[in-house]
């Protein structure tokens, strides 16, 4: 990705492209801490226990990924809730009131939600512990629970605490730790996943270089399971490095049928990821065979981790047919920044600050925090 490093995209670029190492070291790291998360998850994860995954914005679509992803491997709930969906409605989050753990997700943990999040949850419930995954050590969430004996702070390689506007390795790592957190096997699919990362930003990023020359104005990424929130956050990072320019849209790989559909223009890119498992990946390839056979311009890419099971344009990652799409969302995430990347700078903008009037902020700026207090009675 060399040849993208311009001025006002040097923090983006070096964040993308650092990320099959980042991911080499998250696996290292949480293997190191492996004692203590062992004891932690012993005390506080038992069967009575809810189990929720928190954050804001990209932080949150974190969750959505792992939570399907390690339902499935553990075969137990985890459930996604936004910190702004807590801290809007905290006892409707909460209504079970069951002891819970919450683990929140933050790049700076300096949002306001964030630690409103964990304050309001321990208002609400009456036992809660917390798992903090965040990259930096001095955010008011990392400063918040780091000496609280009962919690666990979980902070991933040092550079990933991106500088730019947009998360993209502060997304991953934080997507890696958690899954190693509860599902260690996956340790053995690191590798795969880093080297079909490498590939990606060497010989594969010819794709998202092609995509991002191509006329449209408007991008509809897909995606079922875990990489339903793959595709969310695949269009939020469209959308933050265009400055809103080109419209990046998400649904499910069926939902999309329900209505969203009608989106679809000669200046339209639809991005399918498709599964891994056998099973879901049948409504991967259903629906792309229907946005090919659709009347109309508009552009179809299929993201697969292995050849094309039919014709078209299609982004192939060698190297992952056997990670799960919770390990596959690594590199392929990899095409949607790289294709956000491009874009914004084509559009003449500087990636690693969208916005220069400040009208949307690298931390989110203008929230006030309510207390439940002072409503609790009314």
């Amino acid at each position: 990705m060399s040849e993208t490093v311009t001025a006002g995209a040097e923090h983006t670029t070096r964040e993308i492209a650092q990320q099959p190492r980042v991911w080499r070291e998250t696996r290292d790291a949480v293997e190191a801490s492996r004692p203590r998360i062992d004891e932690f998850l012993a005390r506080h994860v038992t069967p009575e226990v809810r189990i929720v995954l928190t954050g804001a914005g990209t932080s949150a679509f974190v969750g959505e990924i792992a939570a399907p992803a390690l339902a499935r491997i553990t075969g137990r709930r985890f459930d996604a809730v936004a910190t702004t969906d807590i801290v809007a409605d905290p006892r409707g989050a909460f209504a079970e009131n069951v002891p819970t753990l919450l683990i929140s997700f933050a790049r700076s943990g300096r949002s306001p939600e964030s630690v409103a999040a964990t304050r309001l949850a321990e208002e609400v419930l009456d036992e809660v512990h917390h798992l903090i995954i965040t990259c930096d050590e001095t955010g008011d969430l990392y400063r918040t629970h780091s000496e609280r004996p009962g919690d666990l702070v979980l902070v991933t390689p040092e550079g990933t605490n991106d500088l730019s506007f947009a998360m993209t390795s502060s997304f991953s790592t934080m997507l890696l730790t958690a899954l190693l957190v509860f599902a260690p096997q996956l340790a053995d699919g690191v590798e795969a996943a880093a080297a079909a990362g490498d590939w990606a930003l060497g010989d594969g990023a010819a794709s998202p270089a092609e995509f991002a020359g191509t006329d449209y104005d408007r991008v509809v990424y897909l995606g079922s399971g875990p990489l339903t929130g793959l595709a969310r956050e695949s269009a939020l990072k469209l959308l933050e490095l265009t400055a809103g320019r080109i419209v990046g849209l998400h649904d499910s790989s069926l939902g999309f049928r329900h209505g969203p559909k009608s989106v679809l223009d000669d200046r339209t890119l639809a991005v399918v990821y498709v599964s891994s498992d056998p099973y879901t990946r049948q409504y991967d390839l259903d629906i792309l065979t229907e946005l090919r056979t659709t009347p109309g311009a508009h552009q179809v890419l299929a993201i697969d981790h292995r050849a094309a099971d039919e014709p078209g344009a299609t982004w192939s990652v060698p190297g992952a047919e056997d990670l799960p799409d919770a390990l596959l969302a690594l590199p392929y995430v990899l095409f949607a920044q790289s294709l956000a990347l491009r874009q914004s700078l084509r559009l003449g903008l500087t990636p690693d600050n969208p916005f220069p009037s400040g009208d949307v902020n690298r931390v989110v700026k203008g929230v006030r925090i309510h207390p439940l207090a002072d409503v609790a009675a009314r």
